[in-house]
């Protein structure tokens, strides 16, 4: 079965679900995003906010792949880029990390460990850009797929609660930390694209 896990561009754009597409939940402010919508141009608002991001600071999101079918997403960016997260009760987003947005996995995919290579992926990226942390809103009474993340699946692959909330608690995840499972990361990307390599053979002295 191969995975693999591929920058999200405007190309690919079409792969998310259709209601993915249509979403600009993290992408616009409450009152921007209800306008866009009554508009009925949401998704031409999504194209128009991932264009600017891939022109000011790069790529900001992995698009999952199993045998070539979509399978999931990520997405992520500097919190500048993501205006709804200062409607957060437990907002503002520190300014030395990147912020998780949200993600998806088909349920069929859930359970076999793509979620924590997905987080894993953005951590080796933003890592590599500078970046000291991870930080994300999580929903600590979350019942069903939706634009915040589970806070318990976030605390479930290494965050950390920096601001309480019933609700809307803010979770990170410090990359110094990250470092010290920087091998299982390398590991990790090299099985899901299908690259392990067998180990030299050591020479006799």
């Amino acid at each position: 079965m191969g995975r693999r896990l591929v920058p999200l561009t405007l190309d690919n754009l079409p792969d998310l679900p259709k209601r993915c597409r249509a979403c600009v939940f993290w992408e616009l402010d409450p009152v921007s995003g209800e306008a866009a919508l009554r508009a009925g141009r949401p998704e031409l608002e999504k194209e128009a906010w991932l264009s600017a991001v891939l022109l000011e600071w790069g790529s900001c999101g992995r698009v999952v792949y199993v045998d070539e079918a979509p399978v999931g997403f990520v997405l992520y960016a500097p919190p500048a880029y993501v205006p709804r997260s200062t409607a957060f009760p437990t907002s503002p987003v520190a300014a030395d990390a990147v912020q998780l947005m949200t993600a998806w996995l088909t349920p069929g995919y859930q359970g076999q460990g793509l979620g924590r290579v997905m987080v894993q992926t953005v951590a080796k990226d933003v890592l590599r850009r500078g970046f000291k942390a991870i930080e994300a809103f999580g929903d600590a009474r979350w019942k069903e797929p939706a634009c915040v993340l589970p806070a318990e699946h976030l605390l479930a692959v290494g965050f950390k609660t920096v601001r309480p909330h019933p609700r809307y608690p803010r979770l990170r995840l410090e990359l110094r930390t990250a470092m010290s499972w920087k091998e299982d990361v390398e590991l990790a990307l090299d099985r899901l694209l299908g690259a392990v390599q067998k180990e030299p053979a050591l020479r006799p002295l």
